[in-house]
């Protein structure tokens, strides 16, 4: 890295204006650094700035000016790696969200069971259930809605459910669960 040593201990010492020179300097090098470590040039250029803000915030906790390069380059090391993973986890998402949509229907005997079970719940799970699973609200946006707690939200989902499944149980639906 082409940063000289009195920069780098004054960008130490809290020189703002080496820290600015500094952060110039180093783009180069972290830039060629980066590309060649990163999977991606998206990547790469996240890293960077990732690299170049950590230099700005954490420069005064170095302790010497000769572990600079290689204490900036680990940062660049460290978040290519990590952004490789992140974007491999996604990408895992990615599939299982595919393989979900591609899944077939429900049998049309245990859609009529489940439409059963849940016409049959007394009325105040039944609402709490097709809110939460059906309509998607949020825990709070029933307890709104509703005019009760968050507790009591979760409270009667979880009869609810608990009934739905007794039901199919009943019916020789999901045995795998017991």
């Amino acid at each position: 890295m082409i940063a000289e040593p009195k920069l780098v201990e004054a960008a130490c010492g809290g020189d703002s204006a080496a820290v600015e020179e500094l952060l110039v300097v180093c783009q180069p090098d972290l830039r060629r650094f980066a590309r060649r470590t990163c999977s991606t040039r998206e990547d790469a250029e996240d890293a960077v700035q990732i690299a170049l803000w950590q230099l700005y915030r954490k420069i005064g906790a170095l302790r010497t000016a000769a572990t600079f390069a290689s204490w900036l380059f680990r940062i660049i090391e460290r978040e290519c790696y990590r952004l490789y993973h992140a974007r491999d986890k996604l990408q895992a998402l990615d599939e299982t969200m595919d393989a979900v949509l591609r899944q077939e229907p429900l049998p049309l005997a245990l859609r009529k069971d489940l439409v059963t079970a849940i016409a049959a719940l007394p009325e105040p799970y039944r609402k709490i259930l097709i809110m939460r699973d059906v309509d998607e609200l949020t825990a709070p946006e029933t307890a709104e809605q509703l005019g009760i707690s968050i507790e009591a939200v979760k409270s009667r989902l979880h009869r609810a459910r608990s009934l739905v499944r007794e039901h199919l149980l009943a019916g020789g639906y999901l045995a795998s669960m017991t």
